[in-house]
């Protein structure tokens, strides 16, 4: 019941925040002959939406945006890309809303000019997962970094997302924080979303970097266990921008 009860608060003001940032491709509201206000159509019927696979991967998109579209009267076109790609898009004018993951990059984008009315939305945290008999022993490591200096020395095969998604430059921190260049065979790039990386993972029967969400919505067809969590650094936040239209 807890955990419904969080992604129920997590649901409205996501929905909430991507409504007020709606509303600036919109029309002001309306009043009518009663003094009451009424919403008003929107200008634009398509909104655009960059956001990180990981918020389609873990079925949170597929609850998000019919609540979203029944509030506000707009239709929304997903594009589920890298968060790295999604800014992309926000900075070439390509999307007018994005939901992403990756606080240092998207500070970049809002200091430019081209991401306004910034909000943060919601938070989950990443845990490594891998194969159940755990060969290089990170099991109930609370040091995330220590985690994959023992993947490294035991040349146990870590997938990858490097894609310079949110997760992808989470990681890399992670490896720079554990004083590892990752490389060799063991070190493999899938260039794909977190659903197919864990996918990729769980077949190789080795480990990954994963938010939780995308895991939970997939741990039924995967051969892969939570082995490293709790970790601080391992926090993984969200926030929703508009793209600045001038």
């Amino acid at each position: 019941m807890v955990y419904l009860k969080k992604n129920l608060i997590l649901l409205i003001v996501t929905v909430f925040a991507l409504a007020v940032l709606a509303a600036g491709c919109g029309q002001p509201e309306k009043t009518t002959p009663s003094g009451e206000s009424q919403a008003p159509a929107p200008k634009i019927k398509d909104v655009i939406l960059a956001t990180t696979t990981s918020t389609v991967d873990s079925g949170l998109l597929d609850v998000l945006i019919p609540v979203f579209e029944k509030k506000t009267g707009y239709n929304v076109k997903t594009v589920a890309v890298g968060t790295g790609q999604a800014l992309a898009m926000g900075e070439k004018g390509e999307a007018d809303v994005l939901l992403v993951h990756a606080p240092k990059d998207e500070q970049k984008l809002v200091d430019s000019g081209a991401g306004i009315n910034y909000q943060l939305v919601m938070h989950n945290d990443f845990l490594v997962v891998g194969p159940e008999n755990d060969p290089a022993q990170v099991k109930g490591l609370k040091d995330c970094a220590l985690a994959l200096q023992k993947i490294t020395q035991k040349k146990c095969i870590f997938v990858s997302r490097g894609d310079d998604s949110g997760t992808h430059k989470k990681e890399k921190s992670v490896w720079k924080k554990a004083g590892v260049t990752p490389s060799g065979k063991w070190y493999q790039e899938s260039g794909t979303g977190m659903g197919q990386t864990l996918q990729i993972a769980s077949e190789k029967q080795g480990y990954t970097l994963t938010d939780r969400a995308t895991f939970l919505a997939q741990k039924q067809n995967l051969k892969l266990v939570p082995l490293v969590e709790g970790d601080a650094v391992l926090l993984n936040i969200y926030h929703v921008m508009q793209v600045n239209p001038e």
